[in-house]
């Protein structure tokens, strides 16, 4: 018999803006990714990734999709992430979205990327 089949990790594509340098910028300086792949001339798509979490940013200026969009992205050490991120730049963190335990379960914050896409970091202690 065979095994089952299995999901891997996601990788969605996301609205990075008109300009996607912009968001890149984003990604690398402030969230500490690291871009994989450009494509296009303009530029139109770009990899970026952090350990296992990979984005897909599109060149994509309807801004009321961005302002849709929320990803939810599991961590390890999430207090060493909050604080990185904290120290980098303590703007990037949502003001209603600092770390806290949540009555679901998750500890979590949350980030605005420039473009309004949310992205929640979330630990299952």
């Amino acid at each position: 018999m065979s095994a089952p089949a299995q999901l891997g990790n996601i990788s969605p594509l996301i609205p990075g803006g008109k300009d996607l340098a912009v968001a890149i910028a984003f990604y690398e300086q402030r969230l500490g990714f690291q871009t994989l792949h450009r494509e296009g001339n303009p530029l139109r798509l770009a990899i970026v990734q952090r350990d296992q979490a990979q984005l897909y940013l599109c060149q994509q200026d309807y801004q009321p999709l961005s302002n849709q969009l929320s990803l939810r992205i599991q961590v390890h050490q999430i207090d060493q992430l909050y604080a990185e991120y904290c120290n980098k730049d303590p703007s990037i963190i949502h003001p209603e979205g600092h770390l806290a335990l949540k009555p679901w379960g998750p500890k979590e914050f949350v980030v605005i990327d420039p473009e309004g896409v949310c992205l929640t970091f979330y630990e299952i202690p």
